[in-house]
């Protein structure tokens, strides 16, 4: 069936730059609106997950009812995850065609690894192949840990499109871009064809941005605030000139949306840009007139400030952190604890459903 697109600057933008919409969310309706204006893939992680099956309990808690039936020997989180799953494969049907139409490299739909996983690299690579199993369009989320880095690149070696999550800074996407570039390498080499594989990389631009604020306030700096508002985006120009001065294949993804400058700021580039569906409703209502910005730096005086905070400049710079070090930066242990704290959440859901409290 055609798409019945929506006219606006999300679908304006998706039209003129090589810039791409996918929708931060799971959630089949939205999804559904966000094709409309030009969405072509999406993003789940735990926290979104739980909220989609959250928001439509109607439909999930009698599926985890019949599940628990079914599985009578499983636990909270496995029912839980198989949700997730199902969930996710609802979302990929909805953009198989376009993955179809992309050949691979658009109209996927991202899943992410169980964060309790993000400390073995075996169990990531296991479980990132079992992800990519549902359907042919999947793109799993692998943390850019140093337990997960090594899981990066043997998963692509493996022939899964990688997303890599939990990612924040230059350092980081730079190191996981040369992760995926190796597995690439090492499958293609064996004869295997890598055209259609669709990896991206991540930055979490407004949670980097979140860290910096906490920093900040925790210091005490004298600072202008609305200058740390620019900190995701410096970091993601910074990130898209140095992949492209080293030819790495994967795309950069910005998610964790937080301000309209996440995606103003970044039309033009090669990329994908992942508000969430309110933000892209707010977007295309906006009559604002899209113009190509990737090129254009942040201003001096707002690099300025931002140079002065030292954990900015480990984010900034391509060899601010070394990967040992990016499993104790601040935004990753936040990030962490968050997705942790929502597979917990959805465990007590799973819980509740299967032993009522009384």
């Amino acid at each position: 069936m055609p798409i019945d697109y929506t006219p606006g600057p999300l679908l304006d933008a998706a039209r003129r730059f090589p810039t791409v919409l996918w929708n931060d969310s799971a959630d089949p309706d939205e999804l559904r609106q966000s094709i409309s204006f030009g969405a072509v893939g999406a993003t789940c992680n735990p926290t979104i997950a739980y909220a989609a099956i959250t928001h439509r309990r109607e439909r999930w808690i009698p599926r985890i009812r019949e599940l628990a039936d079914q599985m009578p020997d499983a636990g909270e989180s496995e029912i839980g995850w198989r949700v997730v799953g199902e969930l996710s494969i609802e979302g990929a049907k909805l953009l198989e065609p376009i993955f179809e139409e992309h050949r691979g490299i658009n109209g996927r739909m991202s899943v992410q690894t169980d964060p309790r996983l993000a400390r073995s690299a075996d169990a990531l690579v296991a479980q990132a192949q079992e992800l990519s199993a549902l359907a042919p369009n999947m793109v799993v989320k692998v943390p850019a840990t140093s337990a997960g880095l090594r899981a990066i690149e043997e998963a692509t070696y493996r022939g899964v499109s990688i997303n890599v999550t939990v990612s924040f800074s230059v350092p980081q996407a730079v190191t996981a871009g040369e992760a995926i570039e190796r597995g690439l390498v090492r499958r293609a080499a064996e004869g295997h064809d890598v055209s259609r594989m669709g990896p991206v990389v991540t930055i979490m631009g407004g949670r980097l941005d979140d860290w910096l604020k906490i920093v900040a306030e925790r210091d005490q700096l004298f600072l202008d605030p609305g200058h740390l508002e620019w900190a995701g985006i410096a970091a993601i120009k910074r990130a898209y000139r140095e992949f492209r001065t080293r030819g790495l294949r994967a795309r950069l993804l910005n998610a964790a949306f937080r301000n309209v400058l996440q995606w103003s700021e970044l039309l033009g580039g090669d990329l994908v840009i992942s508000p969430p569906f309110t933000w892209q409703q707010r977007i295309n209502g906006s009559g604002y007139r899209v113009v190509s910005r990737i090129d254009e730096p942040v201003a001096p005086h707002i690099m300025d400030t931002l140079m002065r905070i030292p954990d900015f400049v480990r984010a900034y710079e391509p060899d601010g952190m070394t990967p040992d070090e990016f499993d104790s930066y601040g935004a990753t242990r936040r990030t962490l604890r968050s997705f942790l704290d929502a597979d917990n959440d959805l465990d007590v859901l799973v819980r509740d459903v299967i032993l009522p409290r009384p």
